[in-house]
């Protein structure tokens, strides 16, 4: 008979906590899949959908498999995620600003078919 004398949860998931991470992340991986595939949307909202999606399914990533809540290493882990949350946005928010108006100011394109 095995005894089990040190049993830390805080550190380590259970199978139970593995299996639900799982079957969130192949719902939330499943349902963007079937909109682009049957595209019910319009795009621009199918687009919308699948960012939230993909940021919920980094929460649960979080949480189920890499264990990170406010009790863990002091709070410094969410500390860190902030941090890297903040410098993410910035970084996407900008990238996508510079893209659009690059998009919009540069020069228009001419018809081919007019051309000579």
């Amino acid at each position: 008979m095995r005894s089990e004398t040190h049993v830390n949860e805080e550190g380590y998931g259970s199978r139970k906590g593995y299996l639900i991470g799982f079957a969130l992340s192949v719902v939330l991986t499943g349902i963007p899949f079937w909109l682009v595939m049957t595209m019910p949307l319009s795009p621009r909202l199918t687009a919308f959908i699948i960012m939230g999606f993909a940021a919920v399914q980094m929460i649960v990533h979080m949480f189920f498999f890499l264990h990170m809540n406010s009790r863990a290493e002091g709070g410094w882990s969410i500390m860190a995620l902030m941090f890297t949350i903040v410098i993410v946005v910035i970084a996407l928010s900008g990238s996508l600003w510079v893209m659009y108006h690059m998009n919009t100011n540069m020069m228009p394109s001419q018809d081919m078919s007019q051309m000579g």
